[in-house]
């Protein structure tokens, strides 16, 4: 069966242990500064509201997620969600991530064309590798080219979408470390740890993106045998 094949594992070790050590980063940066207070001594949702009002997001709803490191912005509904610890800690770490999603809703209030289109496919790619593999199975048990080139095409759409999120990622953190910057939120000192704790939770996006192009050569690779 394919999905015994050596090959894929030994395609998709390096690119699995990227993904663990980008994990390992960002646990790293957000546990050292969650421990570091802001000189502000605001929280994440104090900070929230302040940059709301500054940048012109009043109309944003602001609700509670659980978890950790669940922080999100909802542009369907035009929410910002945080976890218990981002909304009730001043620290550098909370901050962070609250400009970094505010960042989002920057985003989609100024129409960034990446947003829109990763939105706009992302229906598809929640059931795509499912449907992907089906068809990779049943390719495969019944010696059927044609499916299994349709299913290459569906799993491409996950590639697609992991690419457009590295822009989408990026721009969201340059966008929210302006924003504490133009408006002082944090100083100098803690300006270095926002950027620390962004930049490692943007390598978890670049291991994604790097785990579903090594897929899709690996599926290119055995299809050709």
């Amino acid at each position: 069966m394919f999905y015994f094949d050596p090959l894929y594992f030994v395609m998709l070790i390096p690119a699995m242990l990227l993904a663990l050590w980008a994990q390992a980063q960002v646990k790293s940066a957000y546990n050292k500064y969650t421990q570091v207070p802001n000189s502000r001594g605001i929280t994440g949702l104090q900070a929230a509201q302040y940059l709301m009002s500054a940048q012109g997001l009043e109309n944003l709803n602001v609700e509670g997620t659980p978890g950790q490191l669940s922080d999100h912005y909802d542009p369907r509904s035009k929410t910002l969600r945080l976890s218990p610890a981002v909304a009730q800690q001043p620290s550098v770490a909370s901050v962070a991530i609250v400009a970094h999603e505010l960042g989002h809703a920057l985003q989609d209030k100024t129409g960034y064309a990446p947003l829109q289109l990763r939105g706009a496919i992302v229906p598809a790619v929640r059931l795509s590798p499912m449907i992907a593999y089906g068809l990779f199975m049943v390719g495969f048990l019944f010696a059927s080219s044609q499916l299994f080139n349709i299913g290459i095409v569906v799993f491409s759409l996950t590639v697609v979408f992991s690419l457009i999120t590295l822009p989408v990622e990026f721009n969201a953190s340059r966008r929210g470390l302006q924003m504490l910057e133009s408006h002082t939120i944090l100083d100098n000192t803690e300006m270095k740890g926002a950027q620390a704790v962004l930049r490692a939770a943007a390598l978890t996006y670049v291991a994604a993106a790097v785990q579903s192009l090594v897929t899709l050569l690996y599926l290119l690779m055995r299809r050709r045998r």
